[in-house]
């Protein structure tokens, strides 16, 4: 009876596996854990990193993604410059050919630095230079607009579980007809 479920399905799973299409990924950069250096005179398609960080000197022609990492650019990424949870440094006369988008974490761009659209920085803080060059918007919400309702919220639970609790004590002590001993 399992081979009858079984057969059938280990044949479909070998017909989808062969016709799967390639990825195309001959000169993208993606690692997970292990550091992405781009050298001076070297280029790559994108740049992918989980839990590492990016140091650009030379070209990313396409976008540099990080999630807990940082991003160190001193050449050109001609696309989007994506971080989470890291921080994106700009050395000068850098340039960002489409959007700078920060999620948690700082932001440093040092002179000249060019960002042809839009630079987002969200819950984070922002350094830059009085030269810089954003084509696009600018949006800046810094990490306090996170943590102060974050901040209140907890404030107000933990109100609420020490009235809770105060309430359970006094009805507790209220069933002893004298105070009880320590």
């Amino acid at each position: 009876m399992m081979t009858r479920i079984l057969l059938p399905l280990c044949l479909l799973a070998a017909t989808l596996l062969s016709c799967a299409a390639p990825a195309r990924a001959d000169r993208d950069a993606v690692q997970f854990g292990v550091n992405i250096h781009v050298p001076k005179d070297a280029t790559v398609q994108d740049a992918v990193c989980f839990f590492c960080s990016v140091q650009v000197d030379g070209d990313v022609n396409g976008d540099v993604v990080v999630f807990f990492g940082n991003v160190r650019l001193n050449g050109n990424a001609h696309h989007d410059v994506v971080n989470f949870f890291g921080t994106v440094t700009a050395e000068p006369n850098a340039t960002i050919g489409d959007d700078l988008v920060k999620f948690f974490g700082a932001v440093r761009l040092g002179n000249n630095v060019h960002i042809s659209k839009d630079m987002v920085v969200m819950f984070g803080s922002l350094h830059e230079a009085s030269t810089v060059i954003v084509g696009g918007d600018h949006v800046y919400f810094p990490i306090w607009i996170f943590l102060a309702p974050l901040l209140l919220l907890i404030l107000i639970v933990m109100g609420i579980v020490s009235g809770l609790r105060g309430w359970q004590h006094r009805r507790r002590m209220a069933g002893y007809p004298f105070p009880p001993l320590p």
